[in-house]
């Protein structure tokens, strides 16, 4: 994802429109932007007043978990498994799925490298039937 311009970028970029040096679209050029960013953030500086960037919106809601509650369960308990922890949590009145409280506490649900293989075999060429036969679509009709 490409990174956000600097503060100090569109400082520049503003202030030299301001000191009359040039339209948006010569400022663009001069400064190797993008005609469009030039105009938002002057448009935003006209609506907001401000010339910083705007604080970046998190993704996604927020936890209804306290993370802080969670560890120092884990402290007092440290055998505690993830179902009793969940019990533990329904009882402090938040209702949470054991995948959610594993998040929280950085557990990861991905194999291990170090696991040994699995002892299913795979199927060979012995097991497979033979295609010589053709399937009956495959022969003209008579």
């Amino acid at each position: 994802m490409a990174r956000a311009y600097s503060d100090d970028l569109r400082g520049k970029v503003l202030a030299a429109y301001a000191a009359g040096k040039g339209t948006l679209k010569e400022l663009a050029e001069r400064f190797g932007v993008s005609y469009g960013w030039v105009a938002k953030i002057h448009a935003m500086e006209l609506r907001t007043g401000s010339r910083s960037r705007p604080p970046q919106r998190s993704r996604g809601r927020q936890s209804r978990i306290d993370a802080g509650m969670v560890r120092s369960l884990v402290k007092r308990c440290p055998d505690i498994v993830l179902r009793e922890l969940q019990q533990e949590m329904r009882k402090a009145h938040t209702v949470v799925s054991i995948a959610h409280l594993a998040r929280v506490l950085g557990l990861r649900l991905k194999k291990s490298r170090s696991t040994p293989p699995s002892v299913t075999p795979k199927p060979t060429a012995s097991v497979a039937k033979p295609s010589s036969s053709g399937s009956g679509r495959s022969r003209p009709k008579t």
